[in-house]
């Protein structure tokens, strides 16, 4: 069976399709409404220009309570498996359902360890976390993990390294459930 959320994806693409809108990678439908959700700026957490803090908070995570990273208004923060630690290569309509953390001086709370960078890129001063760019999802609030496995997006966790993200292997890069999708 379909996800319900998959399923008004598909409404909500095929709406878009008929007025001539996204590429079917790029959108998801509102579980309300159907319609594809509004194009959100990229997001500094501490405001435009501002240095964006990277929080950690507890988290399940495909079954299991992590340690996954946070911005400062408690939304899980991603990274995209095909970026390069230097390239973003989510633009266009994914760039609006996963809007990119960007901040000229990112900062880390304390419990982060790793390593926070500034990466400059089409989006910007990109925030990234041991070389990972990172993400938020439009679909997500505060003390959610909704985009776990979607699109090619996981959620970064405490300690998650390049080695890890390339061989899929490893504690700290989730595997993709059977269905496709960490909800």
């Amino acid at each position: 069976m379909r996800h319900p959320r998959i399923i008004m994806a598909s409404i909500g693409l095929a709406a878009v399709a008929a007025v001539g809108g996204v590429t079917a990678a790029s959108a998801t439908g509102s579980p309300a409404s159907g319609a594809p959700p509004a194009a959100p700026a990229p997001v500094a957490a501490a405001g435009a220009g501002g240095a964006a803090t990277v929080h950690t908070a507890q988290a399940t995570v495909g079954g299991r309570t992590q340690a996954i990273l946070v911005n400062a208004h408690g939304l899980p923060l991603y990274y995209y498996r095909p970026d390069t630690a230097t390239r973003s290569l989510v633009s266009g309509g994914l760039a609006r359902l996963w809007p990119p953390v960007t901040s000229a001086a990112p900062t880390a709370a304390p419990g982060v360890g790793g390593k926070l960078a500034v990466v400059r890129d089409t989006h910007g001063d990109q925030v990234a976390y041991n070389g990972h760019l990172l993400y938020t999802f439009t679909a997500d609030h505060a003390g959610q993990v909704t985009g776990q496995g979607f699109q090619n997006f996981f959620v970064a966790t405490v300690g998650l390294t390049t080695a890890a993200k390339s061989s899929g292997t490893g504690t700290t890069v989730p595997a993709v459930p059977a269905g496709g999708y960490g909800y």
